[in-house]
């Protein structure tokens, strides 16, 4: 009896197995097809000049843009110089933002004293900042990097103090009254605790961070897909502005689906 019971849950777990790979193959699928259409739809209707597809572009016309950037050696030189002011001021801001969120944490002192400074900082438009920036770190890749930043640090700041304010206070006493120290809290119970919220941040950040990085290559560069976005406008060359455009969703695509490998890896070491 017992074993035509395991025999039977084993029967229907297959099944479930089964179905949710079969509905993760039919959204991909979809995903894929709906891609496909949304691009075939845009050429085609390019094509017949239901678009025009000097103002719209096109996807053969945006694929040729960027073969000829390749081909002259520009590309990979801007792909190179946004990819790498996008990764320092997501590395820094986000680095950065956890330390001073640690700290807020650990100081109640601090943290009553800086609350009101974080809330109108958050508040800030940051592009206001702009012109200060700029005279401050210059015309260069300095000044783009504190642009992404200045986006970055407060939301980290404020979600990661927010992860460790909302831990399990009863969990807290507990370990307070084995004779924890607020080290072996923070390091044993508030950080691992935290984990999920700083992965979520981490997504989130990797959004702002190229936000962040070409709206400073609005405001000053000379090089990058913001630069290439903004001369393409000047002149006009819808075409260049499409193809900046494309390839920056594909990095940040590229950029989010690192941090989601590494949110699976950290799950799998919770488990």
């Amino acid at each position: 009896m017992t074993k035509k019971n395991t025999v039977n849950y084993s029967t229907q777990h297959k099944e479930y197995l089964r179905k949710v790979k079969n509905k993760k193959w039919l959204i991909s699928s979809l995903q894929i097809g709906l891609l496909i259409a949304i691009i075939g739809f845009w050429e085609l209707f390019a094509q017949i000049g239901v678009i025009d597809s000097f103002f719209m572009s096109s996807p053969s016309r945006m694929i040729n843009t960027i073969i000829e950037l390749a081909s002259s050696g520009e590309l990979f030189t801007h792909i190179w110089t946004t990819l790498y002011e996008a990764i320092l001021g997501f590395v820094i801001a986000t680095a950065l933002g956890l330390i001073i969120a640690i700290a807020l944490w650990w100081s109640e002192t601090l943290r009553r004293v800086l609350d009101p400074y974080i809330v109108v900082l958050n508040a800030l438009p940051k592009i206001a900042l702009g012109p200060l920036i700029i005279i401050w770190f210059g015309s260069g890749t300095k000044a783009i990097v504190v642009m992404a930043i200045l986006i970055l640090i407060i939301v980290t700041i404020l979600s990661m103090l927010s992860a460790f304010m909302s831990c399990d206070k009863d969990k807290i006493l507990l370990m307070q009254s084995m004779g924890a120290n607020k080290w072996q809290l923070f390091t044993k119970l508030v950080f691992p605790n935290a984990l999920g919220e700083l992965v979520s941040i981490l997504k989130i950040n990797v959004g702002l961070t190229w936000v962040g990085t070409i709206m400073g290559e609005y405001l000053v560069s000379k090089a990058g897909l913001g630069y290439l976005i903004v001369y393409g406008g000047t002149v006009f060359n819808l075409d260049l502005v499409m193809a900046s455009t494309l390839i920056l969703c594909i990095l940040a695509t590229a950029m989010y689906f690192g941090v989601v490998a590494l949110e699976k890896y950290v799950r799998k070491n919770e488990t």
